[in-house]
């Protein structure tokens, strides 16, 4: 990564953390863009050149997580079935961020049960993944699914993810470690994904 890049970079992550400080203290509605800017020490114009909106710092990792789920199934073995490239995509995800697990995971599932607006880009973020990698994973696999179990698959998929994030980040008892709750989100994927694995041997 070049001087530049790494640059953006952290003045990315600046803003990302900025915001969600903002967001615990004042409350969402009350926090301006030009406040998570002022925060993050860079001008109110600076700040669109990184996020489209407020509600898209609460989603900074959403475009990694698709690509490491479209590059599994890039580099998918012979072995390997649909359910099983989803599943080590699923193992990826710490490389590419730990805002699934992490404090702002939490603070986002909050944020969408009580915004309508961070609400409404979530579903659009999801509606929009779902919809890439099924047709990615369609068109991998197209000897052994057509559209419509691709499209099932990846919903199960999304959703077991989704689902056992909402409970583990609601109880207040979750495993502490982001590795701790990866390993239980993981189990509970690979037991919504089960009837779609291949046999062993």
């Amino acid at each position: 990564m070049s001087l530049r890049d790494r640059k953006r970079a952290r003045t990315r992550q600046a803003l990302v953390d900025a915001a969600a400080e903002l967001f615990r203290r004042q409350g969402y509605d009350r926090t301006t863009v030009a406040d998570i800017a002022a925060a993050a020490e860079i001008g109110t114009r600076t700040f669109f050149s990184y996020f489209a909106s407020k509600e898209e710092l609460l989603f900074p990792e959403s475009d990694a997580r698709v690509r490491a789920v479209v590059a599994a199934i890039d580099s998918r073995t012979p072995a390997e079935g649909p359910a099983e490239v989803l599943l080590r995509a699923l193992g990826t995800v710490p490389d590419t961020g730990d805002d699934l697990v992490g404090p702002l995971a939490a603070l986002r599932l909050e944020l969408i049960r009580t915004v309508p607006a961070v609400r409404g880009r979530a579903l659009q973020i999801q509606f929009d993944a779902q919809q890439e990698i099924a047709r990615r994973l369609a068109e991998a696999f197209a000897d052994r699914i057509d559209r419509v179990r691709a499209a099932a698959l990846t919903g199960a998929f999304v959703g077991a993810v989704t689902a056992a994030l909402q409970v583990l980040l609601e109880d207040p008892g979750r495993p502490a470690s982001p590795a701790e709750l990866h390993a239980a989100v993981r189990a509970a994927t690979d037991t919504a994904l089960a009837p779609w694995l291949r046999p062993a041997g």
